[in-house]
């Protein structure tokens, strides 16, 4: 199998927790949902193509910024007492929101999608983009140090361990660590739940709870449940997936 890797790197950038309102949370990296709406809207996909990420990386800092919010309820008409902004009859709340930055953050992704005569497509996407390409908020532009088209290889370790850049930290799924095909360096045996724990949005299918004459459709999210870690080793003599320059990947 082919994967396309991406190094990139941005200035300040925000991976929204979807829960997160008045103070606009971040992830410390992106969620494999950015992840692929990236893709979809680099390759100006219409349908969803399915894929598996891997993600790692690094930020320097965090710092907060603020932002102009906009609320509005359905149907409440405009009163010039509770509204800055009128919209037809309708009236908008403005306000002001904090959000949450990551600062100078680097990253390392693997995109491997299901149907392999995609690679040529996704990786041209990101060689020579119709336009800026862009991660997390609209605003939150990337730059591409590296796209290279990579073999992804699944190898038993039997030399020297294998181990990520101690800087980065990975996403990396439970099942990873629970089935000990990767180990955290120095972890200690009887602590369970290495790192941090996240539930993170991957795709999603459309769900009516309503019925066929008045449908009421909903997101319904692929959860991918992951250790968010560092300085991580594969184990010897246990199947561990790199790709050919020997970099860990972590597909989900």
């Amino acid at each position: 199998m082919k994967a396309i890797r991406l190094k990139i790197k941005q200035n300040l950038v925000n991976y929204k927790f979807p829960t997160s309102f008045q103070l606009k949370e971040t992830y410390p990296l992106p969620p494999y949902s950015t992840i692929i709406g990236m893709v979809h809207n680099a390759c100006n996909y219409l349908e969803y193509k399915p894929m598996m990420v891997s993600i790692q990386g690094k930020y320097h800092s965090k710092v907060n910024d603020l932002a102009t919010r906009y609320e509005f309820k359905s149907g409440m008409n405009f009163d010039a007492t509770r509204h800055q902004i009128k919209v037809g009859e309708y009236g908008v709340s403005m306000g002001i929101s904090t959000v949450e930055l990551l600062s100078d953050v680097e990253l390392v992704i693997h995109i491997m999608p299901e149907n392999q005569d995609l690679i040529m497509e996704i990786y041209n996407a990101f060689k020579t983009p119709r336009e800026y390409i862009s991660l997390g908020r609209r605003e939150d532009l990337v730059i591409i140090e590296e796209v290279k088209i990579v073999e992804i290889l699944k190898e038993k370790i039997r030399g020297e361990n294998i181990q990520t850049d101690e800087n980065y930290r990975a996403y990396v799924p439970v099942e990873m660590i629970t089935n000990k095909n990767v180990f955290v360096n120095g972890e200690i045996e009887e602590i369970q739940y290495k790192g941090t724990m996240y539930k993170i949005n991957k795709n999603y299918e459309l769900i009516n709870y309503g019925t066929k004459k008045a449908p009421k459709i909903f997101r319904k999210w692929n959860k991918i449940k992951v250790h968010y870690v560092s300085n991580l080793s594969a184990s010897r003599r246990k199947e561990v997936t790199l790709d050919e320059d020997k970099y860990m990947v972590f597909f989900a």
